[in-house]
């Protein structure tokens, strides 16, 4: 359990806060996360890595020379918003191009390609590679699909290493592609991690058992099976990894690194224990072992666990990752060989983002200032019902997920009822307004939620304007933009257990009910009833998209706390439509119950 904090909802800030003034000497804090406050002497690829905080080392402890130059850090476990990504890579970029990486999960893989766009809108050479280590999250013919886990520091360290010798792009990506097709990665774990002001753990294992193939965000293992003894877990994870070798390789007499990493409370003492049965068996196996690492390199808070990747060798990966490197977590070889210069005062850095001028409101008619304070009120009401429902949503995410889908909820409609409301006391029309609320959702709540509700209130205040009062067609029309972009942005469709479910039968119904000349709020209550029974209905799916995926029919019985969240928020935006009374102003009780 996490004892040392203030408010919960600053702890990811404050930590980062303290992070960059701890380790000053090799990172400095830029919007979004952190960047080297060191610069080789000649430019190079800029990788740029991240995800959510909470897996300390991973990814703020891997800047520095001959490794990452920026991390990228969302909240707790929540993939950092595209506007981060966006803001750390220009940072970092030297004119020699970017590459991100990070590991393969739909919010992560959603904001990182956003802003990967912008950049290469803005005439940026941006590639991406994603890291698929983790055996356990899919079969091998769709290791494509799998997760990420502590493999990312394999394939980080490789990429790091080529474009500290100045390789090219090109190369740099090359090679981080070759270090994630060799790498292969499962872990285990015997408790859960517990979020700051949390009472309980996101997941729990009984006694005496022990998860087997868990992701690093807290969700609940593929299987269970009995606590093993440390001989016996070492026995599991090479017989596991062993398994499947990769393409190409010869498993006789190869070459290869092993990592065994500790997930939060399992001590080295504990971890030496175990990699003294691992490295024998590798050794029986025919194996050549190099390099090993055995400690903390991506972490899942306070989760007591261990995972162990293989890093399969080649002349190439083994030279690079061999090569020195130097940043506050990952030390290696001579640092006085990676010729280095301090980079001075870089506070004035122009490569790095200036905040934008949020009192600069572009002019508005009458008619859509007449609809703000429905708006506001719309935007207040929202984040009431779902700060009432974030432990009702976390459980359902519990299911098959890693159980923060109703704090990321909570914090996004919060930042993006403040945002509307901060935009309609400088004048703001209605347009404007959902576009900032949809921003800042999309910040503050991370992940996938974050983006899909940043993509959502960002497309209709677009369709609505700032010029005209939101007629009911107008209203029709801005919600099925709505939800083709959320399709078009998260490539989800109905039937793959997503809030798509919820949002494509609210968008259908509500344009057949105004094509048949019904008035909005009748019309509004038709397509509400349709998303929340399509929401329910998702008990019967199986997750198909999503960090749900990996669990099969685990999530059967269980409706998605994506498209259930997304009924409230229709449910919500229904009352003021029709009822007087502010739901904003109504005890949480009465919004549980409904």
């Amino acid at each position: 359990m996490t004892r040392l904090f203030n408010e919960p909802d600053a702890f990811a800030a404050e930590m980062v806060e303290g992070f960059a003034a701890a380790a000053g000497r090799w990172v400095r804090q830029v919007p979004g996360g952190v960047v080297r406050s060191t610069r080789s002497v000649e430019p190079t690829v800029a990788l740029v890595v991240g995800g959510g905080s909470g897996h300390y080392p991973a990814f703020a402890g891997l800047v520095g020379p001959g490794l990452a130059h920026g991390a990228v850090m969302g909240n707790l476990f929540a993939s950092p918003s595209a506007h981060q990504a966006y803001d750390v890579a220009r940072a970092a970029d030297r004119g020699r191009g970017v590459l991100f990486s990070y590991g393969n999960y739909a919010g992560d893989v959603l904001n990182f390609d956003q802003a990967q766009e912008r950049l290469r809108a803005e005439g940026a050479d941006v590639r991406t590679v994603t890291v698929t280590d983790d055996i356990f999250s899919a079969p091998a013919e769709r290791r494509h699909e799998r997760r990420g886990i502590a493999g990312d520091l394999v394939v980080f360290k490789v990429a790091g290493a080529a474009a500290e010798e100045g390789a090219s792009l090109d190369e740099v990506e090359r090679v981080a592609r070759l270090a994630n097709d060799r790498t292969r990665s499962m872990g285990v774990a015997f408790s859960g991690c517990t979020f700051p002001g949390a009472d309980e753990p996101l997941f729990e294992v009984p006694a005496g058992r022990m998860a087997v193939g868990l992701g690093i965000h807290g969700e609940p293992g593929i299987e269970e099976t009995d606590l093993p003894t440390a001989d016996g877990l070492a026995e599991l994870f090479v017989e596991h990894l062993l398994g499947e070798v990769p393409e190409g390789v010869t498993r006789e007499g190869a070459r290869v690194v092993p990592i065994l990493n500790g997930l939060g409370t399992v001590k080295y003492e504990e971890l030496f224990v175990v990699y003294r049965s691992v490295h024998a068996r590798l050794e029986e196996a025919g194996l050549t072992i190099v390099q090993p690492d055995v400690g903390e390199f991506c972490t899942s808070f306070d989760m007591a666990g261990a995972s162990l990747t293989l890093l399969w060798l080649d002349e190439e990966l083994e030279r690079l990752w061999l090569a020195p490197a130097d940043t506050p977590a990952y030390r290696r070889g001579q640092v006085d060989a990676l010729r280095v210069e301090d980079a001075g005062d870089l506070t004035t850095d122009p490569t790095v983002p200036s905040a934008p001028d949020e009192a600069a409101v572009p002019p508005a008619g009458e008619g859509s200032l007449a609809a703000v304070p429905m708006v506001t009120g719309a935007l207040t009401a929202v984040a009431a019902t779902l700060d009432a429902s974030a432990g009702r949503l976390g459980e359902l995410d519990r299911v098959a997920g890693d159980g923060d889908h109703g704090l990321g909820m909570q914090r996004g409609s919060r930042a993006a009822a403040e945002a509307g409301a901060r935009a309609a006391e400088l004048g703001a029309g209605a347009g404007t307004v959902l576009v900032r609320a949809g921003d800042a959702w999309a910040d503050a709540g991370g992940g996938t939620s974050g983006a899909i509700w940043g993509v959502i209130l960002r497309t209709i205040g677009e369709q609505l304007g700032d010029e005209e009062a939101p007629d009911a067609a107008r209203v029709g029309e801005a919600v099925t933009r709505a939800s083709d972009a959320v399709r078009a942005f998260g490539k989800a469709e109905p039937g793959d257990k997503t809030l798509v479910d919820a949002l494509v039968p609210l968008a259908e119904t509500l344009q057949r009910a105004l094509g048949y000349g019904g008035d909005l709020s009748t019309a509004a209550a038709e397509a509400t009833g349709a998303a929340e029974a399509a929401a329910a209905a998702t008990a019967d799916l199986t997750a198909r998209k999503g960090r749900s995926r990996s669990h099969g029919d685990k999530s059967l019985g269980t409706p998605d706390p994506g498209a259930v969240s997304f009924g409230m928020v229709a449910r919500t935006v229904l009352d003021r439509l029709t009822d007087s009374t502010d739901p904003a102003s109504r005890s949480e009780q009465e919004i549980t119950d409904e």
